[in-house]
């Protein structure tokens, strides 16, 4: 293997947690009068932070959102987590094979992030090498949440390769200068085969790409 790190995102790429999260927020947001459509939803929110989301939530319904907002999130997506969320198909076998260091880097909160990992039974495989945008300040798409993990496992950039599902994570890790592969889907596999970097729809095939 080229590579001596691996960089994970977490939701959508280690975790399919997206279509939970995002779907709860396409209802809150039909409850405070803001309609999205659920695909354009997908398309929108991918990777984007909560503010961004709830942003542009407030500016549809023409209103403020209620001060317990995110805290209502939080705690719809937590209990849909802890019932329905799996890891993603075939992340296992191929975390199996790999045996270099893997670390997680997410936009999300880090007790989220531990709780997506634990649900999926990949704790064990992630946990001292957990990366939360919270922790830093910094958001995908801006680099830092990327270039803070690397340095802190203790790698150099071209040292790493970044797993990447969303449009502004694949800019994070690209304007940071790694090398990213896209996890493609059908939400967005148009918008990242224009990044143009390696894609893959199946985790039998990053096996192949790392290699």
């Amino acid at each position: 293997m080229k590579y001596k790190c691996i960089i994970f995102d977490c939701d959508g790429v280690l975790v399919d947690s997206e279509a939970i999260s995002i779907g709860t927020l396409v209802r809150m947001a039909e409850s405070h009068g803001a309609n999205i459509d659920e695909n354009y939803a997908h398309q929108l929110f991918l990777g984007k932070s909560l503010e961004f989301c709830f942003d542009y939530i407030a500016e549809l319904a023409k209103k403020k959102l209620p001060d317990n907002f995110e805290i209502d999130f939080r705690d719809r997506t937590f209990e849909a987590f802890q019932k329905e969320l799996q890891p993603t198909k075939g992340i296992h076998e191929l975390l199996a094979k790999i045996k270099v260091p893997v670390g997680v880097a997410s936009n999300g909160p880090a007790d989220k992030i531990r709780l997506n990992l634990t649900t999926a039974k990949l704790i064990d495989r992630f946990d001292g090498n957990i990366f939360s945008a919270y922790d830093i300040k910094s958001w995908k798409p801006n680099p830092e949440l990327y270039l803070h993990a690397a340095k802190t496992m203790g790698f150099q950039v071209e040292d790493c390769v970044v797993i990447e599902d969303s449009p502004a994570g694949v800019q994070a890790a690209l304007s940071g200068g790694f090398d990213v592969f896209g996890f493609t889907n059908e939400a967005n596999f148009q918008i990242l085969q224009q990044m143009n970097i390696p894609l893959f729809d199946d985790m039998a095939n990053l096996d192949l790409l790392l290699q």
